[in-house]
């Protein structure tokens, strides 16, 4: 999916082996270990041919060869959720710089280190669309309220499943817009092919800052993601925090509660509890209100621009 979007932008793309050792089997470790070998030797060679003055890794096992092949030359460490997985954590020790989504990940690493809070970098498509564009661009009722429903980029199962248990009576109030991911777009088209013109499904959205744009409330996971785009729209949201990365996730969803932001919802309580929590929260229109003020405060416009700032600070010197 990466490689695709990245090709998608323009830029020029080159992968590298790379795989997870943590939490791994014994029969699978070998093999990982391997992949993670000849990483390291895609990676001596990518950097042999672009010789760049400094990397960028935002995390992820991937990041681990081109980390080593690299150790000579400077580099900056992007931490997008609050709490850093274990292979952010490994990456830090071989960062120059740290920058960081918000204040509370320092506690996380070293004192020694240089770190930047910068916010979490918007994408310039997102930022070309208001309420009302957006509105137009989905054809939707202005008279009526509009819910967003996503999980991450493949979808969120249990979220689709809330949404077609609850479906019927969501529609008598809202327009839901709805981004069901790819593996179970094919059942959600099927049971929902007569629910009228209130209802907007894609498997996948491009147009991410429509959708964000046109809606007045979120229900989603709460992957780092929420913690720039939700504040740049001034979004309110129910957050769900996947249960299978609980700690992550709950991590991000608790920063946005704490600040009477968002709501959380835990994964096995949606079905019953969802619909209840939604209209508590359209009959009380101040609360929304005091949800979207908190989430716009949070918002960081210009984390993209300072993240580059340390890049060519970092190249420069």
């Amino acid at each position: 999916m990466e490689a695709d979007l990245i090709r998608r932008s323009g830029l020029e793309f080159k992968g590298i082996q790379a795989a997870g050792i943590h939490g791994i089997s014994l029969t699978k470790l070998p093999g990982n270990i391997f992949r993670l070998a000849k990483g390291y030797q895609q990676s001596k060679k990518i950097l042999k041919e672009f010789k760049p003055d400094v990397l960028l890794f935002t995390g992820g096992y991937v990041a681990i060869p081109m980390a080593l092949a690299g150790l000579k030359l400077q580099s900056l460490l992007y931490v997008p959720d609050i709490e850093p997985g274990l292979a952010l954590k490994a990456l830090s020790r071989f960062s120059d710089q740290i920058a960081l989504t918000t204040e509370e990940s320092k506690k996380w690493f070293s004192e020694k280190k240089i770190m930047t809070v910068t916010g979490y970098p918007i994408r310039e498509d997102l930022r070309k669309w208001d309420k009302n564009k957006a509105r137009e661009y989905f054809q939707l009722d202005d008279s009526l309220p509009t819910i967003l429903f996503m999980g991450g980029s493949s979808g969120a199962h249990s979220i689709n499943e809330a949404v077609m248990e609850n479906l019927a009576q969501l529609l008598e109030k809202f327009q839901i817009i709805h981004l069901t991911g790819h593996n179970d777009w094919e059942s959600i088209q099927n049971k929902t092919l007569n629910v009228g013109e209130r209802y907007h499904a894609f498997p996948y959205l491009h147009e991410m800052g429509a959708a964000l744009a046109a809606a007045d409330l979120a229900v989603s996971r709460s992957g780092a993601s929420v913690l720039g785009e939700y504040p740049w729209f001034g979004l309110p949201a129910i957050l769900v925090p996947y249960p299978h990365a609980w700690q992550y996730q709950k991590v991000n969803a608790d920063y946005l509660v704490d600040r009477d932001a968002a709501v959380l919802l835990r994964d096995e309580e949606l079905k019953n509890n969802l619909m209840p929590m939604i209209n508590k929260l359209f009959e009380t229109p101040q609360t929304m209100q005091k949800m979207s003020a908190a989430m716009t405060s949070l918002a960081k416009p210009q984390a993209a621009e300072r993240i580059a700032e340390l890049l060519f600070e970092m190249a420069e010197a």
